[in-house]
């Protein structure tokens, strides 16, 4: 044992082993560290945006808004309400103001109209986060282009030189690595943020679609029959032939 601890014990002015900062490790992933870089500032932007103004209940869903719309409703001032949704923006007040527009059409309108918005909305909101996925694939497909690039480099030199120092070889091999490593470092949480807020979207529709059901529940769709609510102009006249 002795003996073994002698022969393996590092020879006195034998130099350090250098241990790579983090900039060293991008500086040796290569060209393609530049847009894997632009890709992780493009993450953290996406999924502060959908945190905050997408996926958040309080902006798509204002208790103030919502609790204007049903003190309206108890009055009975569809009016009033759908000028309030009009003047306030947002998830909850746009699938109401289109519901309230729709009351003289009848209930099946009113949910068609419900739905036809609810999917607007959906689509808004996941139009800035489906680039998070586009990120989570492309992220590591520029690492594995750099790795590949690198080890092509790496294996030219090989071919010129040979094997002499074989320790070079492996030293560019871990180097070129650090490209592929980087794109799955972005893609990973670029692809839980997706699922997790296209979640919050989902869930955030589903209240929207249980408070409106409440409101709308037992409307007097009879006494409100061809009443027009709101300023949209309605285009859609009689055959001019029947009105001449």
């Amino acid at each position: 044992a002795s003996l073994h601890a002698q022969e393996t014990k590092p020879a006195d002015g034998a130099p350090a082993v250098h241990e790579k900062t983090l900039w060293e490790m991008v500086k040796d992933g290569g060209w393609v560290m530049f847009p894997i870089a632009l890709l992780s500032v493009c993450t953290v932007y996406l999924v502060v945006d959908g945190a905050i103004r997408v996926a958040s209940p309080k902006k798509s869903i204002p208790a103030s808004h919502v609790d204007a719309v049903k003190n309206a409703f108890r009055q009975g001032d569809y009016v009033g309400a759908y000028n309030f949704c009009k003047a306030n923006p947002c998830a909850f007040t746009n699938v109401a103001r289109v519901m309230i527009a729709m009351i003289g059409d009848g209930k099946t309108a009113v949910e068609e109209g419900m739905l036809a918005e609810l999917a607007k909305e959906n689509s808004r909101m996941q139009t800035f986060i489906s680039y998070l996925s586009v990120i989570g694939v492309c992220a590591p497909m520029i690492g594995l282009v750099g790795t590949v690039t690198g080890m092509i480099k790496a294996f030219g030199t090989l071919g010129r030189s040979g094997i002499g120092d074989p320790q070079q070889l492996s030293a560019a091999i871990g180097e070129v690595l650090t490209a592929t490593a980087s794109g799955l470092f972005i893609a990973i949480p670029a692809f839980f943020a997706f699922y997790f807020l296209r979640n919050r979207i989902a869930r955030t529709l589903h209240d929207i679609q249980d408070i409106l059901a409440v409101l709308f529940r037992k409307m007097p769709y009879e006494q409100m029959a061809g009443v027009q609510i709101g300023d949209e102009e309605i285009y859609a006249a009689q055959p001019n032939w029947i009105a001449g």
